[in-house]
This record gives structure tokens, sequence and C-alpha cells, in this order.
């Protein structure tokens, strides 16, 4: 990243603790979990948010194919973008390293953090284990 970019506060260190296999989310004490930047549980107002580790792999609940992208990501395409349970938070990324054939409902994936083809930015991927 050179001193011009702009950091997304929050996200882009939830991105290096993903890169570095440290993926967490931030839990209440009612047990509602939520990603970062968070300051407030967003299901019951809580303000005591405690860093909880994700599991080491999730499941793609629903996805989907774009063939025809926005020009953000026409360098990227065709690619899945899929929504996978890990623990207890829903993420949404881009599913790399796999054949866009096989990506299903229920695919056991592991988190990878990937470039974008298009803009070379970090993006959240889903790699199948």
């Amino acid at each position: 990243m050179s001193d011009d970019d702009v950091q997304d506060a929050g996200f882009d260190e939830w991105l290096d603790a993903a890169e570095d296999d440290a993926a967490y989310c931030l839990e209440c004490p009612e047990g509602h979990a939520s990603l970062p930047p968070r300051r407030v549980c967003p299901d019951c107002g809580a303000t005591d948010l405690e860093e909880t580790t994700l599991p080491d792999s999730g499941e793609i609940q629903t996805f989907t194919v774009t063939h025809v992208p926005t020009p953000a990501f026409e360098e990227d395409a065709p690619y899945a973008t899929a929504v996978a349970a890990f623990g207890p938070v829903r993420l949404t990324g881009q599913v790399v390293d796999a054949d866009l054939e096989t990506v299903e409902t229920g695919l056991e994936v592991e988190l990878e953090i990937t470039v974008s083809e298009t803009t070379g930015e970090r993006v959240l991927g889903f790699s199948p284990v």
C-alpha cells in the first residue's frame, strides 16, 4: 500500500488479521456477533464487544456467478460471489481457486485474502477446503 492509498479503518486491519490466519468477529455479552468496525452490537446495542476468533473454515450458504460485471471487476469476470457462514457470522466474498461449475451451496471453504485483477485492491476470498 502506498502513502497515497486511503485506509479503511477497521476493515483493513481485519483483512491484515485474516491474512495472518487470525480472522475474528466482535461478540457482545448476549452472543451476537458482527464484523469490525463496530462500537455497538447491531442486534442489542451493547457496547462491550470482545474479539472472538473465527473458525478455520466455513460453509457456502448461497452464491451467484457474474459473467457481466461492473467496470470495477471487469478483469475478474466470470467469478462467483458467495455468502458463507463462519461460526456466528456470515461473510461475503469471491470464490477463488475453484472451477465455477464446482461452486455449490454447502461447499466447505476457508478465508483467503486475494487481489482483484481489475483494481489491484485486496478482497475477501473463499477457497475450497
